[in-house]
């Protein structure tokens, strides 16, 4: 199964100038059969497709919920929670990478870097977290490998990095726009029609290839040695978001549900209606 496991869509990353449809009806194209949606921080995108789109439209394409986490110490993060269970602890930015490991694999989810060796600040490789703690790096569940928006040498580390630790590598093109949708690639050696069988492919390190084109027309190809101001200005943008929904996310974390009606379907194991707060 073929599937882009790193998407922004319009409907929910601002910077983002591809509407979901239009996303979904290249990948389809390109022999995609499915699509993670990573929005930085929020599940509105997912949204749109599950109270929008789902049922109408494209219905033989999977479409997964995920999110791109921004961590206070490293970088950015994707996060894969089990079907029926949303965290909105996950669209306030800001825990620490430590402190989203635990969260998530608490209740059931995995997660890695997304291109963990690209922009400082950005990339977990390139933060302090991982010179400070390198031995957090072993505590993920996958590894980015190919990233379109990422020089080859980006993924080539990457790549050697999923192999040093065994783990699992994906690819995303992490398009923000529409000529980039379809450049990577993450197949898979069964279809998975939800998360939780997604979770289990990758728990289980069944062979999962990854790759793609680089599409060499992002931002920081355009404006060069420029974008540093970009790489800074995520700095002060992510240590701004951290201070101040530190309060909400502490209030949050102590009231958490972890099932959520945003992907409401029966679990044998949970009585909804007793989780609800």
């Amino acid at each position: 199964m073929k599937i882009d496991m790193h998407c922004h869509v319009k409907e929910g990353s601002i910077d983002s100038k591809v509407s979901l449809d239009e996303y979904i009806t290249k990948l389809k194209e390109h022999g995609f059969e499915g699509m993670l949606i990573t929005d930085h921080d929020t599940y509105k995108g997912y949204r749109h497709w599950k109270y929008q789109m789902k049922g109408k439209v494209h219905e033989d394409f999977v479409v997964l919920k995920g999110i791109e986490y921004d961590t206070r110490d490293a970088g950015h993060i994707i996060c894969i929670m089990p079907e029926g269970v949303k965290m909105r602890l996950l669209e306030m930015r800001g825990m620490t990478v430590s402190t989203l490991i635990d969260f998530v694999h608490r209740h059931g989810g995995i997660l890695g870097p997304a291109h963990p060796c690209g922009e400082k600040y950005l990339s977990f490789t390139n933060t302090k977290r991982f010179y400070k703690s390198p031995e957090i790096i072993k505590r993920f569940d996958f590894f980015e490998v190919f990233n379109a928006c990422e020089p080859e040498e980006s993924n080539r580390e990457a790549l050697k990095l999923a192999m040093k630790y065994k783990k699992p590598g994906i690819g995303g093109s992490d398009s923000h726009k529409l000529d980039c949708v379809s450049l990577a690639y993450t197949e898979l050696p069964e279809r998975v029609t939800c998360e939780t069988e997604l979770i289990s492919l990758i728990r289980n390190k069944a062979p999962i290839g990854a790759g793609g084109t680089i599409y060499g027309k992002t931002t920081k190809d355009k404006i060069g040695k420029a974008n540093k101001l970009l790489v800074y200005s995520f700095w002060f943008y992510n240590k701004g978001g951290e201070l101040l929904k530190r309060r909400k996310r502490r209030e949050k974390g102590q009231i958490e549900n972890p099932i959520d009606p945003i992907d409401p379907i029966e679990i044998p194991y949970l009585n909804l209606r007793s989780h609800k707060m």
